[in-house]
Formats: structure tokens, C-alpha cells, sequence
């Protein structure tokens, strides 16, 4: 996969930029439009965790070639947890 030259940017800044900053810099954002729209929000920690665990389990998943037990291993999650997890989501193991 070949990279233009903003797109290797972009990378370099999230390579050098935590993970806890790139969170917390997007819910400062959803809280800015929240107190903008005067929206009530519910459930915010669900949706959060859902956007984060989602794609944490699938690349888990992909690195470990679909190996729940691996990828549980690898997550610090009993397995049982994982397949719960995997079925929650609904995520597709190839």
C-alpha cells in the first residue's frame, strides 16, 4: 500500500500522538457540540466503549489470524468474554 505524501503526514502525526489524546481531543469535540445544540446526551460511556472495543477486538482478531484464544490471551480477557464480545458486536471472524 503506497502512501501520497499528506496521508504519510497524517500517519507521522498519529504515530507521535497518543492514544488518550486522540480520545480525549474527540469527546472535547462531542462536548462542544453538545453544549452548542443544547442536546441531551444518554449513554455516552456504552457508545465510547463500543467505538473503542469494536475495533480493538477486530484488529485483534485479524492480527492473530481469528485465534480467539490467542486474541484473548493478547487482550488480557478470559475467551468466553471475547466470544461474548464477538457476538455483541457482531463481528464477522474470517
Amino acid at each position: 500500500m503506497q502512501l501520497n505524501q499528506s496521508e504519510n503526514l497524517l500517519v507521522a502525526n498519529l504515530a507521535s500522538t497518543s492514544l488518550e489524546k486522540l480520545v480525549r481531543s474527540k469527546l472535547e469535540v462531542l462536548f462542544l457540540q453538545k453544549m452548542q445544540s443544547n442536546l441531551e446526551v444518554k449513554d455516552l460511556y456504552e457508545i465510547v466503549m463500543e467505538q473503542v472495543e469494536k475495533p480493538l477486538i477486530e484488529l485483534a482478531l485479524r492480527n492473530q489470524h481469528g485465534n480467539q484464544v490467542k486474541t484473548a490471551q493478547m487482550l488480557g480477557i478470559n475467551r468466553n468474554t471475547l466470544k461474548k464480545k464477538i457476538d455483541h458486536y457482531q463481528i464477522q471472524i474470517r
